[in-house]
């Protein structure tokens, strides 16, 4: 499904993302950081780095033309800094390139931002009952706040990097 020009984020579909093992090997990416004080960012500055990683790609032709499987990761290296990492299809000029390797599984979630922590230990709990452990978390946000509220959910996917 392509991208409507009055769309803002699609329908998410759960079960295209939910209890899902991805084997990526050198999927790419583009990356960006904002500053975060103890996890929490401040939110005016995700929407403009969002928008300016989006409008790189796009202008670069290298955003997928299936928007659904475009990925927005965000991961906290620290409590006070958080990454992001746009999906893409190849290189994206003047962007910081970057790609991810090895096995990701995934789960869904919806509730508030302030409940990953939990969400967090129930996706670990998870992976433990499969064998399985996390070196590295992500979070794919579905939904922006506005179409959270539009759509009634705010789900999002957490994906382990499995060590």
């Amino acid at each position: 499904m392509k991208k409507e020009s009055n769309q803002c984020c699609p329908k998410f579909s759960t079960e295209k993302w939910d209890k899902k093992t991805f084997n990526w090997n050198q999927k790419p990416f583009i990356k960006s950081s904002i500053p975060t004080f103890f996890h929490i960012p401040i939110p005016r500055m995700i929407g403009k780095k969002v928008t300016r990683m989006m409008k790189l790609a796009e202008e670069s032709k290298k955003i997928d033309e299936n928007i659904e499987d475009t990925l927005l990761l965000f991961t906290d290296p620290s409590p006070f800094k958080s990454d992001l990492l746009l999906s893409v299809t190849g290189n994206v000029t003047n962007a910081k390139n970057t790609s991810l390797t090895g096995v990701f599984m995934s789960k869904v979630f919806d509730g508030p931002y302030n409940s990953i922590p939990k969400f967090i230990k129930q996706l670990n709990t998870y992976l433990s009952e499969q064998g399985k452990k996390a070196k590295n978390h992500y979070v794919h946000y579905a939904y922006c706040p506005k179409c959270a509220k539009k759509y009634g959910n705010n789900y999002m996917v957490l994906f382990a990097e499995i060590a």
